[in-house]
């Protein structure tokens, strides 16, 4: 949750002749930068950076458009690239100066991002919002991974795809998602033609950042394979995108496709601007980009086939691996090589997780609540954590559905919201609270038992990211999956996952698997399920799906009605407000 920060300071002093390299996690909010020792993974220093402009959501910032409002519509997530640049200006130093160590013993840098996140650019990665004339522009900025504004786009793509019976799109659990590529550059150009036209490249931001870095554009693979639709060496045909609309036949050929980079390869070397920028030595090793997910399993020693590594923070990425290609309806690709060469893997997610959590606290809990948890000295999610594990399971009579950021997976629908059932005037905000919790552990066994009943079958479950320091979460998360939960020792695990895949890139290792071995995080908790609470999780968790498959699978449109009179209200009312003077 958000308010338990990670450690700083050295983790202990640097070594004599040792080598170094860095691993940059983009968050959704934040930079994280982290050095790492060569040799053996020691994690020797954090840097953070806030993103000033943080999440756009209602409007464009002001100081970009002169002071004039621009409003944006319901679902959108945009971000302003130079605050990623930032990162590195700050970020990175900040690690290095923390860990006390030589910049000149640091052999390479890695990067990972949130996916899809989508910058559009000129020919030379200029971001388009910082072209003359297009400050103003909404589809100018940076589409975060959770603008879900491209919902209608992504409907249209999976009925043409669906109708033509296209070959790729059983390897997406019969669902593209609002989130990626094809759908929000299909917004982009139905939404401002004008903008679509001036942009050269539609670049995922994990790419962009490595092109700030280096001087040179590739696209990696995990992206492209898992946002992007490539399969079996191609994308979707110009025919296809034809049918979508006819002015988006050229998408590919002249937006997106590019070079493709395999993950731990070195995409270039550090340029000396950007070693101005961090610090570093110019011309070390910069790996190609990759997913913060993704980098997390190497990070986590859990990249052999049944081993599911949850990425647990904003959202949670389910990723893994496995030997043969398999179907699972709802999920988000398998990919030949998307985690690690030789295997295909495998991804699923939550769009909302910890944003739940986080919005609960913001909105939705008393201000004697929070007076309490001060006096504590507690945070108030700590302080709803301890009231909430102080009930039997069940005693809340509530059953909730994780869908506040939509449905990821299996569903694959954006349209969908948050519910609540059975609350009275004796529900309080700890039992709220504890249902929250559960109904993001329902909605990762819903995952499992798909991948299960596929034929991909998960027989590890591995929790990384900022949520697992949440022990009453673990315990449920492994009470109501059935399995141990094994949480890692990197506070900083997608970091630490960049920072593997820069050791190869520099050279020190001859590959990944071999590069995890050494350098991933050892084990911190084991949480086992207990077989009561397994039983009393299992009747809840029962009636979790007849709520899932009541609004979730056709029975009952309300969502999808109320997401429309939402957006048909929100645009009445930016329209009233465009005749009005400011």
């Amino acid at each position: 949750m958000t308010e338990f920060p990670p450690p700083t300071g050295a983790a202990e002093a640097p070594e004599a002749g040792a080598k170094y390299v860095i691993g940059v996690d983009f968050g959704t909010l934040s930079g994280r930068a982290v050095v790492v020792r060569v040799g053996d993974g020691a994690e020797l220093g954090t840097g953070v950076y806030d993103y000033p402009h943080g999440v756009l959501t209602e409007e464009l910032p002001p100081a970009a458009t002169g002071g004039r409002r621009v409003p944006l519509g319901v679902d959108w997530a945009l971000q302003v690239p130079g605050d990623y640049r930032d990162v590195l200006r700050h970020a990175v130093p900040a690690a290095v100066g923390d860990a006390g160590i030589d910049p000149a013993d640091v052999i390479g840098l890695g990067t990972d991002f949130t996916a899809c996140t989508m910058v559009p650019t000129l020919a030379d990665g200029t971001p388009l919002n910082e072209v003359p004339g297009y400050a103003d522009h909404p589809h100018a900025y940076v589409k975060l991974w959770r603008h879900h504004a491209a919902q209608p786009q992504a409907d249209r793509i999976n009925a043409v795809a669906a109708a033509r019976g296209e070959a790729w799109l059983p390897r997406y659990g019969g669902l593209i998602s609002a989130e990626w590529e094809f759908a929000k550059g299909l917004q982009l150009l139905e939404e401002d033609p004008a903008t679509y036209a001036a942009m050269e490249h539609w670049v995922e931001a994990a790419d962009w950042i490595v092109w700030q870095l280096t001087g040179r554009y590739v696209r990696n693979a995990c992206t492209a394979g898992y946002k992007g639709i490539y399969q079996d060496g191609a994308y979707p045909s110009r025919n296809f995108l034809t049918a979508l609309n006819p002015a988006f036949a050229d998408f590919v050929t002249d937006k997106v496709e590019h070079r493709i980079g395999r993950l731990g390869e070195a995409a270039g070397t550090l340029t000396a601007e950007a070693a101005a920028w961090t610090g570093l030595p110019a011309g070390i090793a910069v790996a190609v980009g990759n997913v913060d997910a993704h980098v997390t399993a190497p990070a986590a020693r859990s990249v052999a086939p049944g081993q599911l590594t949850a990425i647990m923070g904003t959202s949670t990425c389910h990723v893994m691996n496995g030997r043969e290609l398999r179907e699972v309806p709802g999920m988000c690709g398998a990919v030949d090589g998307g985690i690690l060469d030789g295997l295909w893997g495998y991804e699923a997610g939550q769009s909302g997780v910890g944003d739940i959590f986080g919005w609960f606290a913001n909105t939705s809990v008393p201000p004697h609540y929070h007076d309490a948890a001060a006096a504590r000295g507690l945070g108030v999610h700590e302080h709803l954590t301890e009231l909430a594990a102080a009930q039997p399971i069940g005693a809340h009579g509530l059953v909730a559905l994780d869908w506040h950021s939509g449905n990821r997976s299996v569903l694959v629908d954006h349209e969908l919201s948050g519910v609540v059932v059975g609350q009275t005037l004796a529900t309080r905000p700890e039992d709220t609270y504890r249902a929250l919790l559960e109904a993001t552990a329902f909605g990762t066994r819903t995952i499992v038992e798909a991948f299960n009943a596929s034929g991909v079958p998960v027989t590890e479950f591995v929790a990384a990211g900022g949520l697992p320091r949440n022990r009453l979460l673990m315990q449920i998360y492994a009470d109501v999956i059935g399995l141990p939960v094994r949480t890692i020792g990197s506070t900083q695990a997608p970091a630490l996952g960049s920072a593997i895949h820069a050791a190869v890139a520099a050279g020190a290792y001859p590959d990944v698997r071999a590069a995890s071995d050494a350098m991933g995080a050892d084990p911190a908790d084991v949480y086992e399920p207990v077989p009561e609470n397994v039983a009393a999780y299992d009747a809840l968790f029962a009636e979790y799906t007849a709520l899932h498959d009541y609004f979730g699978r056709g029975a009952n449109e309300l969502m999808h009605r109320l997401k429309g009179i939402a957006r048909a209200a929100r645009d009445a009312g930016d329209a009233r407000m465009a005749v009005v003077p400011a």
